[in-house]
């Protein structure tokens, strides 16, 4: 392979591997994967959000004081921070095409930053949740019917988030680190990766709404 050729190589992406023999076959099978796989994930958490909501129409009281003791300034923050990080991931996957490396890797760090952050803040609001004694148990600070079982749902969920998002900041920031270097730009771990992420920051905004704003108004 002469030097134009390998070059045109690195520019239009990378070898297909096996048994794909075309880098769009690959690429189509891989999101084909991804969907599969979010998929069944949508399937577990909808069993999640089926729970929440029949224990809320059993406790309805419950849930209202348990959803105004969570931290709403925390969880807006936090999801300003995710849909930042769905702008840049998105930013990321439509300047892979135009062949711009700087600005791949950037999106894709500054993602990956985004989530650290995330997780930072999450942190900090289960420091404040303990403080108040919202863990449910003996000490329980709320004395009304099913708000025990609201936030038992709510570390429930928010904790499940908080492993596929740290997930998410691993592969990306992995990514982010491979295209620092010479990795060609059209990968499959690109679009697919993004879809995952996506999919993180969809779950949260129906956690945001659903945890944080009853009982507000």
């Amino acid at each position: 392979m002469s030097s134009a050729e390998a070059k045109d190589r690195i520019a239009a992406g990378p070898a297909p591997s096996e048994p794909w023999e075309t880098p769009e076959e690959e690429q189509e099978a891989a999101t084909f994967g991804m969907w599969i796989f979010l998929a069944t994930e949508v399937l577990f958490f909808g069993g999640m959000f089926l729970c929440y909501g029949v224990y809320r129409t059993l406790n309805p009281e419950g849930f209202l004081a348990g959803a105004r003791e969570t931290e709403l300034a925390i969880g807006t923050f936090n999801t300003v921070v995710l849909l930042t990080s769905s702008f840049t991931m998105i930013m990321a996957v439509k300047a892979s095409p135009l062949g711009s490396r700087r600005l791949v890797w950037r999106c894709l760090a500054l993602t990956a930053a985004l989530g650290v952050v995330f997780m930072a803040a999450k942190g900090y609001e289960y420091y404040l949740d303990f403080e108040k004694h919202v863990w449910p148990g003996p000490n329980f600070s709320i004395h009304v019917r099913g708000a025990a079982m609201f936030f038992a749902l709510y570390w429930v969920m928010t904790g499940i988030h908080a492993i596929h998002l740290t997930i998410g900041i691993l592969i990306v920031g992995r990514l982010a680190w491979l295209m620092s270097g010479k990795t060609p730009l059209l990968l499959p771990d690109l679009i697919t990766i993004g879809l995952y992420w996506h999919f993180v920051d969809t779950v949260w905004m129906f956690l945001y709404p659903l945890l944080y704003l009853p009982g507000r108004a």
